[in-house]
């Protein structure tokens, strides 16, 4: 069955033989998300959609007589175009396309170890012909060459090499009119599960191509790329939000990308790209020097500060009427900004510091080089 594209906030489902409505999107649902934008709306997502009813593995079968249910009344699967029948043809054993369904999770369930409560939320977890299942296994969704893909399912899915920039392994590929629907799953997954994702980066190399090890933005970027156009040219459909309604009804939790598709460009869109290359050289060789500024009758216009490599003595004293020039060793600093930075120094070297008031300018500077000089010496790490 195709999916008509309408923008919905509420549906009707076939249940149980009658027309139950699963209601619209409960009042004031999204109050904690209004005026929020990137990270700062995910995680208000996040405390929105938390802590849902969790359901068992076996509950599922039951589950998808309502979550995916099309108007035949069979089942919906988003990787054939088999007509299964509800409990009659939940997968035992199968040997070919069309055998039987089973439960897919669409968020591999090894990327995030199997557990509780991921590896039974509805909101990833789809019916799916048996066989289709299998040749999916746990690549990363993706797109493949339609010239020449390792496999091709009864309704055009595939199993290829990924030919979208950034990514080159095997990964399989639903219909273009489902990737806006499975985009809208990975875009919950890092929401709902925002607090540990950063922790499944490692789980399983195929998990690794996907997922970056952060909670925010917690995709690679090929991959993030990738389902921001999947869902944009695949927009909410009647389906999808059936689908959310009905969810809801066994959860107690909502995919907030259904019911606000533009959260997605407000959570990840216009981020700016990362940089190219990391720092270089990194490293404390630099020595911060503080100090309170002179008082009395005549106040100084501001403070030469030198610095040697060897000692205190090394220093030489400035001259009234020759301006010492700023430089790696000198530093000019105005009154009233009692601080300066000495860069580019070596590690584990000891440095000497001497600070001269001074008045004036050019050929009328005069220099306080009377009386105790400050000094200090400090070693840079």
């Amino acid at each position: 069955m195709r999916k008509s594209f309408l923008w919905a906030t509420f549906s009707f489902s076939l249940l149980c033989g009658s027309f139950l409505s699963y209601g619209q999107i409960p009042s004031g649902y999204y109050n904690n998300a209004a005026g929020l934008n990137g990270q700062a709306l995910q995680t208000a997502l996040h405390d929105i959609i938390d802590d849902h009813t969790v359901k068992t593995y076996t509950y599922l079968w039951t589950a998808f007589q309502t979550t995916d249910v099309n108007g035949s009344n069979e089942v919906w699967d988003m990787y054939s175009d088999c007509e299964f029948t509800f409990v009659s043809d939940q997968c035992v054993t199968y040997s070919n396309e069309c055998d039987c369904y089973n439960r897919e999770h669409s968020f591999p369930k090894s990327w995030f170890n199997d557990v509780s409560p991921m590896n039974t939320d509805l909101f990833h977890l789809v019916p799916t012909d048996g066989k289709v299942n299998s040749w999916r296994s746990n690549y990363p969704f993706g797109e493949t060459s339609s010239v020449n893909p390792d496999i091709t399912t009864g309704n055009g899915s595939k199993v290829g090499p990924c030919n979208y920039p950034g990514y080159t392994g095997t990964i399989f590929e639903p219909v273009d009119e489902y990737k806006g629907d499975f985009a809208r799953n990975y875009f919950y997954m890092a929401t709902r599960y925002a607090d540990v994702i950063a922790g499944w980066e490692t789980n399983q190399s195929s998990g690794d191509a996907v997922l970056d090890g952060t909670s925010y933005p917690a995709y690679e970027e090929w991959f993030l790329d990738m389902i921001m156009e999947w869902h944009t040219n695949d927009p909410v459909s009647t389906k999808e939000t059936d689908r959310n309604n009905a969810v809801y009804a066994i959860q107690n939790n909502r995919n907030p990308y259904i019911d606000h598709p533009e959260y997605v460009a407000l959570v990840w869109g216009d981020m700016a790209p990362e940089p190219t290359n990391h720092a270089s050289n990194f490293s404390a060789n630099t020595i911060t020097l503080n100090w309170i500024d002179a008082t009395g009758t005549n106040l100084p216009d501001g403070y030469l500060v030198v610095m040697s490599e060897t000692s205190f003595a090394a220093i030489a004293t400035p001259t009234d009427g020759t301006v010492v020039a700023d430089g790696f060793y000198n530093q000019n600093i105005a009154f009233g900004i009692e601080t300066c930075i000495f860069a580019g120094l070596s590690p584990s070297i000891t440095y000497y510091f001497k600070i001269f008031g001074f008045t004036g300018s050019g050929t009328s500077i005069a220099y306080k080089t009377d009386g105790t000089v400050q000094q200090v010496a400090i070693e840079a790490k």
